[in-house]
């Protein structure tokens, strides 16, 4: 504070900072007696009027004060002003009053903020899908993969492939000489079969003609 406005600031009048139990005597005409506590201090309003303050009990109002506002002109007694519930340094206080037509614009702004907000949120949620989608589906991939298939590896099958296609083909060649070598050999065998028993019946024939001979010798003599 200036020394200017300590200078212009009005001093008590003392004979109003006496009228304490004036002031709690006025009190007791709005409120019960429970409810005032103690003196606790006084506010000059001007060169003529004191507003003096007590304690308030009251529940639900923390930080108010009961408030007597006493006047005195010229050298008459002190006079009851008014006497109030006022708030304190300390005091709870309502919100300021605003209109319903600001409360109801700043709710729709408020709307539409968390509706941009909840949009853009998706709109990164989906860009951070897309990229999740691209490396799993492209982290395997390379410059000779087409449509999503790893050329190496259909060459490595094709190759395997190939390969067991080779091999059976091997395997039927073998089955195939084995098979004609043993026909080969059964054909063998057979025709030496046919050739002995041809032999045996010729020797047969011959040995019986034979025989014949001798037993028409033998009759002869």
């Amino acid at each position: 504070m200036t020394d200017a406005a300590t200078a212009a600031a009005p001093e008590a009048d003392p004979v109003l900072l006496d009228s304490v139990d004036l002031a709690r005597d006025a009190l007791l005409d709005v409120t019960s007696e429970s409810t005032i506590g103690a003196f606790v201090g006084h506010t000059v309003e001007d060169a003529t009027t004191v507003s003096l303050l007590f304690e308030n009990k009251l529940d639900g109002y923390p930080g108010w004060l009961w408030t007597v506002t006493i006047a005195r002109v010229d050298a008459e007694a002190p006079t009851v002003v008014e006497s109030e519930l006022m708030p304190g340094d300390s005091a709870l206080l309502a919100p300021d009053w605003v209109p319903w037509s600001e409360r109801l614009a700043e709710y729709r702004a408020q709307q539409e903020e968390a509706a941009r907000e909840a949009a853009e949120a998706d709109d990164d949620s989906d860009d951070d899908d897309d990229d999740d989608d691209v490396d799993e589906h492209g982290s395997h991939l390379h410059a000779g993969d087409l449509d999503g298939v790893d050329v190496d590896e259909l060459d490595e099958s094709n190759a395997e492939a190939d390969d067991d296609e080779t091999d059976d083909s091997d395997d039927d060649d073998a089955d195939h000489e084995d098979s004609d070598d043993a026909s080969e050999g059964s054909a063998d065998d057979t025709e030496g079969d046919n050739s002995s028993n041809r032999a045996g019946r010729r020797g047969s024939r011959r040995g019986g003609g034979r025989g014949r001979r001798r037993s028409r010798g033998r009759r002869r003599s």
